[in-house]
């Protein structure tokens, strides 16, 4: 005897789990894409809040250019120059290691580096013969960001290292666009030859056409270009720090 044919509905629960697969794939392939992408950005952006900085650290630290010196700068209010965080005026007194880490953060965040690029940095300036802490602050002084800041090429570090990122700045002819290349005695920094770049360096150089120039800096208005004339020293690092603190936290 035949068995009648039975006719048999499509399991819901295998629908459901066949696309919640799907929309598994596509998240992970997208994480993937991500993180490709993200891999293959080579310099690491600061992206959060500037004035903070500043008021985390007590000083002054110059991210925003000018208007750092106006009124509008937080420091300046009575009632925004104390720590950035809920109840900050209860900080009791602080740690040897947070004074020390404080030392290091201010540094850090004066020239713009994160904290692998400064360990680097201070590897390089354990080989050498001279002063470890000396040295660290020649290194980052060094850096073409802030040459191009100094030159008074640009109000800030931050907008210095866009203008390096786009290829607006020659070095000894030839462009570089790594803000984190290391200036020698005698290179000479010019501009890209467009209407475009001399608009933007000379609109930087009239906000305080009386500015100084740092001794192993020189300025030629004509071009504008500018000259390394020298190494720097430690008299030509303009922000308050005691390196030796950095030295030893970064040592342990």
């Amino acid at each position: 005897m035949l068995r009648p044919f039975l006719t048999m509905d499509a399991d819901p629960r295998s629908d459901a789990e066949s696309k919640e697969n799907a929309l598994t794939r596509s998240a992970t392939a997208a994480f993937r894409e991500n993180l490709n992408r993200s891999s293959n950005n080579d310099m690491a952006r600061m992206l959060g809040p500037v004035c903070r900085q500043c008021r985390r650290e007590g000083i002054k630290l110059m991210l925003k250019g000018t208007r750092c010196e106006t009124a509008k700068c937080p420091m300046e209010k009575q009632n925004r120059n104390n720590p950035p965080g809920m109840h900050s005026w209860r900080r009791g007194r602080a740690s040897d290691y947070a004074v020390r880490l404080r030392e290091k953060q201010k540094v850090k965040r004066y020239y713009g580096v994160l904290e692998k690029q400064f360990r680097i940095y201070f590897r390089q300036a354990e080989r050498q013969r001279a002063n470890t802490g000396q040295a660290l602050l020649a290194l980052l002084e060094r850096r073409l960001d802030n040459v191009i800041f100094k030159l008074h090429f640009s109000p800030s570090r931050r907008l210095a290292r866009q203008l390096i990122s786009h290829g607006h700045i020659h070095v000894n002819g030839r462009k570089v666009n790594v803000s984190s290349f290391l200036v020698k005695a005698g290179d000479k920094v010019t501009l890209k030859a467009a209407e475009k770049t001399q608009k933007i360096v000379k609109a930087g150089l009239d906000l305080d056409p009386s500015a100084p120039v740092q001794s192993w800096l020189q300025v030629d208005g004509a071009g504008p270009q500018g000259t390394v004339v020298a190494l720097p020293t430690r008299e030509d690092v303009q922000i308050p720090v005691e390196e030796q603190l950095i030295v030893e936290v970064c040592s342990r």
